[in-house]
């Protein structure tokens, strides 16, 4: 019998395998999963379309994200945030998972003359070691609702990690009562999967990142087609800043 476990890493590593093969959609084996889901640019995935987050596009014109500085998006997809982010002036690391994906993404930041920097890989591991902080934002997506709950405390420790001081880390996620399974933590373990993925109420989001301060917590507003931004109402946007 193996006797394996000696840290912290070993005992998520051992974690991560009890939800095999879902798994590989967060961990570094989880390119071919996800470059199955991004080859059909056609399919009618929201997400797919080539427009920033309501939230994001708002909160920089309200000031509440200073323009300007280094910026990092997490689970980058195709690039539509990313990109935004560069041309509000922002110096912008992207990370994925999959290759199909940043291809996509290459291809519109070639065409909008933006320069992106795109690393391959999970950012919990070898991708997240060739970060190199500060980061005056840390923009996610989508990405937060697929972890499974032992990884938030790899979510953390790269915030702690690559966060600046007075830094701003936004997300969209989730929002019970509309997306995503409410089960309590412990039960997704019994059934090896996450069901679609993780929803939050307000209240475990501050729980959660109860280490920074709180700017903005609201429902994505609903965009139509017309729309130049996305945005989904079974979304929560947040917007977060690390103390000084």
């Amino acid at each position: 019998m193996d006797r394996n476990i000696r840290s912290v890493d070993d005992v998520l590593a051992l974690l991560d395998g009890l939800f095999a093969p879902e798994a590989d959609r967060w961990t570094e084996a989880g390119s071919s999963w996800w470059d199955g889901f991004y080859a059909d640019r056609e399919r009618p995935v929201p997400f797919f379309v080539a427009k920033p987050d309501e939230n994001l596009v708002s909160c920089l014109d309200r000031g509440l994200i200073p323009a300007g500085g280094r910026a990092l998006d997490l689970g980058c997809g195709p690039g539509r945030n990313a990109l935004h982010l560069a041309s509000r002036g922002f110096e912008v690391d992207a990370v994925d998972l999959s290759p199909t994906a940043l291809a996509w993404a290459g291809e519109r930041a070639r065409e909008a003359g933006a320069p992106v920097r795109f690393h391959h890989g999970d950012a919990f591991g070898a991708a997240g070691a060739g970060l190199v902080g500060p980061y005056d934002l840390i923009y996610d997506s989508g990405c937060f609702h697929h972890l499974p709950p032992h990884r938030r405390i790899s979510y953390l420790a790269l915030l702690e990690r690559l966060l600046a001081p007075g830094g701003r880390f936004a997300l969209t996620c989730f929002a019970s009562g509309a997306m995503g399974s409410e089960l309590p933590d412990a039960e997704f373990y019994g059934r090896a999967r996450l069901e679609g993925g993780l929803a939050y109420t307000p209240e475990a989001l501050r729980r959660i990142f109860g280490e920074l301060t709180e700017v903005e917590l609201r429902r994505m507003n609903d965009e139509p087609a017309s729309s130049a931004s996305f945005g989904e109402a079974f979304l929560w946007t947040a917007l977060f800043r690390r103390p000084e």
